[in-house]
């Protein structure tokens, strides 16, 4: 999870949306306002609801916001994020704990964890291999 998220008030212009996405290098960014998450704002949104509608850079972000935004719980465990996001189709997930939001989760942080789960069931193995390789013994094996 990135933690803090990265959030903006619903009057905070598209072009603030757009820097900050750049500036943190991530897709999305939050829309809360008095602390309670009110949508999220995705680079696609950016695009396609802004631009493709030919609001004007000074638009307010609550203009191309989703509104309905899929969450999980700061106390959801990791495979509660992983069926969430398989059944939602989405690619990033809001950490909440009640109505503030601690977080963001994404479907490259999921990705990251597989591969540490692996790494750490293989690396055993991946020893055992260096110490003895694989293959017939060699002549002057005992």
């Amino acid at each position: 999870m990135s933690a803090p998220a990265v959030a903006l008030p619903p009057r905070a212009p598209l072009a603030e949306a757009a820097r900050r996405m750049d500036e943190y290098g991530i897709g999305s960014v939050l829309v809360v306002e008095g602390g309670a998450l009110r949508g999220i704002v995705t680079d696609r949104d950016l695009a396609v609801r802004g631009l493709g509608r030919g609001l004007d850079s000074g638009a307010p972000v609550e203009a191309v916001m989703s509104p309905q935004v899929i969450t999980v719980g700061a106390d959801d465990d990791v495979y509660v994020a992983y069926r969430t996001l398989r059944r939602s189709g989405v690619r990033r997930l809001p950490v909440v704990d009640g109505q503030r939001v601690v977080g963001m989760l994404t479907v490259d942080d999921l990705l990251l964890d597989v591969f540490q789960r692996v790494a750490d069931l293989l690396g055993p193995v991946a020893w055992s291999i260096l110490e003895e390789p694989p293959g017939p013994p060699s002549a002057d094996s005992p």
